[in-house]
């Protein structure tokens, strides 16, 4: 007889009757399903595989060609190379102005970095964890330690972000800096090229995202902004770091943690090496504290000379309180720097009804006081005063159908400017507009499939004594299927453009098929602001160089704060335990391998022709051999390995099968 509980239900296999009975619990009994834990996993007297403890993991080369009629060819690029060592990993980006030129090649990030459970060690390029106004980037040492609480697990985009590292709770954030009017603002997220948001420039030359969600279960933070001139896609984009308005980072009851960091600023000038002239010691010490579950304080300070060009102070204190009380109706974020100057970052937050909020936001560019007032479901009122620039009041609709969605959203200032966005959709029919004081984009779609879709977009700019306008059609296409980086197999676009400036042909095109390389290119006859045609060309090309060389999925950057596990499973005949000459490779079913109690499928696993490879966060992980997956006729030498991942490369795992 064997016995199998599922908790309501027990199964009993009579193996000498045949048969099996099925005992139900009492209809009264509590379902604790829902609560059961994960069963513990056990690596005790398991063979274990060690981590790399010194390996050049992988290496991006991208390149990116751009040019206009009149104009030369311009070749730009950047190199980086990522690996493990000492435990942690290494990460160096080499930018590349003119690829035909090497003197002006520069070392743009060098970082070491170990991140574990209770302390982080950053060695290199980093941002520090004070907010700073001064020119050149840090270069330094810095440490972190944590008493009671454990930050969530690293996802793997981006690199060293110290705040991040000092916070336990899902926050929102505020990026916000300075444009030229009219330039295109992008919000993207670690290296993807993909825009999480984007917005045109108005008049006042600033630029906001605002409740920018930061989840700390991934543990990604990792934003930057990309600002493209004049609108104008084919152009280099300038990339810049964002700028956040602190948010509410409470630690538990009794938790606290240390930060202390020191280094040098870092200047390029004209006759500069490629690694650039160091000078100006700056650092810092903080603490924070969680005083009770609602408050959490921090106090610390900061010797920069370079913090605020205009104060002659160089020594200056920091407080910092994040308040969120029981009710949740109150919330409050607030961090201060005083030396010559008070400089306060506040966000703070008022919910007196379930349908009005009440916030207020400060940062180095302005004060702001906004209001929202939920009139009814998907009709919202709001009004916000600006210390920089002006009062405004606005509207804010939305509704969702069945086969319709409508978003409409419109302010007014006291500075006679008016500015809305408004989306429909129905059926397979797309409306977009969005417009300020100076520039409008409208956008018709229609899908004809998944992959398929006819466009017309229509742009106008008007700045005194000129206005520009550009009506473009055009045709395109995207293939279902994605790489593991979020890029389409295929895509293409072509189309015609007439505008204020003249005419011609738009057309654009990319692929990811080939493995480790990403191709795009993109060629625009005329433009909003241009009668000159323009092209962009982009090549990301990505190698593996463990266990061999060979392509990589162009997700390189993730190992700065993730590791891997590369399986390569072979059949081998000798029985020797080693991959000899003519022994082949087996890739076919996942089924056979079980990782930490789930099957290997149910992660993102990357399959190629000698290997099955995913990415994983630091620590030490059991692998199981499933016998039913194995292919018929063989079998695993051992039942399960206890497999060491350090950040910063794959541990490789060697799995012999022999015959069975």
């Amino acid at each position: 007889m064997i016995l199998i509980d599922w908790g309501l239900i027990t199964a009993e296999f009579d193996l000498l009757a045949r048969a099996i009975e099925l005992n139900l619990a009492q209809l009264t009994q509590t379902c604790q399903i829902n609560q059961q834990k994960a069963p513990p996993i056990s690596l005790d007297e398991l063979p274990r595989i060690q981590a790399p403890t010194i390996t050049l993991t992988a290496i991006d080369q991208r390149v990116n060609i751009t040019g206009r009629e009149i104009s030369p060819q311009n070749f730009q690029g950047n190199l980086t190379a990522v690996g493990t060592i000492f435990g942690g990993s290494f990460f160096v980006r080499l930018d590349q102005p003119n690829l035909q030129q090497r003197e002006t090649w520069r070392l743009a990030e060098a970082q070491f970095l170990r991140k574990l459970d209770r302390s982080d060690y950053i060695f290199g390029s980093q941002a520090p964890f004070w907010r700073n106004q001064g020119m050149g980037d840090y270069w330094g040492f810095t440490v972190i330690q944590r008493w009671g609480f454990t930050p969530p697990p690293p996802s793997g985009r981006g690199g060293f972000n110290p705040q991040q590292r000092l916070q336990s709770s899902q926050i929102e954030r505020t990026i916000v800096g300075r444009a030229n009017p009219g330039t295109l603002v992008r919000l993207t997220q670690g290296l993807g090229e993909g825009a999480l948001a984007e917005v045109l420039v108005d008049s006042s030359g600033i630029y906001r995202f605002e409740n920018v969600r930061v989840d700390n279960q991934s543990s990604n933070t990792n934003y930057r902004v990309l600002l493209y001139p004049d609108a104008s896609l084919t152009a280099q984009p300038e990339i810049r770091d964002v700028s956040f308005s602190r948010a509410l980072e409470l630690l538990p009851s009794g938790a606290s943690a240390l930060i202390v960091s020191g280094g040098l600023r870092r200047q390029f000038a004209a006759n500069d090496t490629w690694v650039g002239t160091f000078s100006d010691l700056r650092g810092g010490i903080s603490q924070r504290w969680g005083l009770t579950e609602e408050l959490t304080v921090g106090l610390g300070g900061v010797y920069d000379r370079n913090f605020d060009p205009q104060s002659a102070s160089e020594f200056r204190g920091l407080a910092e309180l994040f308040f969120l009380p029981a009710s949740g109706k109150l919330q409050a974020s607030v961090s201060v720097v005083k030396g010559d100057n008070w400089d306060v970052n506040a966000d703070i937050r008022l919910q007196p009804f379930r349908n009005f909020t009440a916030r207020f936001n400060s940062d180095r560019f302005s004060q702001r006081f906004n209001l929202d007032w939920a009139v009814l479901p998907g009709l919202s009122l709001f009004g916000a005063i600006d210390s920089r620039d002006g009062n405004s009041a606005g509207l804010q609709f939305s509704r969702r159908g069945k086969n319709d969605e409508t978003s409409v959203r419109a302010t007014f200032d006291t500075n006679n400017r008016f500015r809305w966005n408004i989306s429909q959709r129905l059926g397979k029919l797309q409306f977009t507009q969005q417009g300020n004081e100076i520039s409008t984009q409208s956008a018709l779609g229609y899908n004809f499939s998944a992959q398929q879709s006819l466009l017309f977009n229509y742009e106008t700019r008007s700045q005194n004594p000129i206005d520009d306008n550009l009506a473009t059609l055009s045709w395109r296409y995207r293939s279902t299927a994605r790489s593991l980086d979020g890029n389409y197999l295929w895509e293409a676009q072509l189309g015609y453009g007439i505008g204020s400036r003249g005419e011609g042909i738009i057309a654009s095109a990319g692929t990811t098929i080939i493995p480790g390389l990403l191709l795009r290119g993109r060629y625009q006859g005329v433009a909003l602001t241009s009668s000159e045609s323009s092209f962009n060309i982009e090549l990301v090309s990505s190698l593996d160089l463990q266990a061999g060389i060979s392509p990589s999925d162009r997700r390189n950057d993730n190992f700065r704060t993730l590791g891997g596990i590369a399986i390569f499973a072979f059949f081998d005949d000798n029985n020797n335990g080693k991959q000899d000459a003519g022994e082949s490779i087996y890739t076919g079913n996942l089924d056979m391998f079980v990782l930490d109690n789930k099957p290997l499928a149910s992660y993102q696993v990357q399959r190629r022709r000698d290997r099955n490879s995913l990415r994983l966060p630091q620590g030490t992980y059991r692998l199981d051999f499933k016998p039913s997956g194995f292919p018929p006729g063989w079998k695993t030498v051992v039942d399960a390995l206890a497999i060491d991942v350090v950040a910063g490369a794959y541990t490789v795992v060697r799995v012999p099968l022999v015959r069975s």
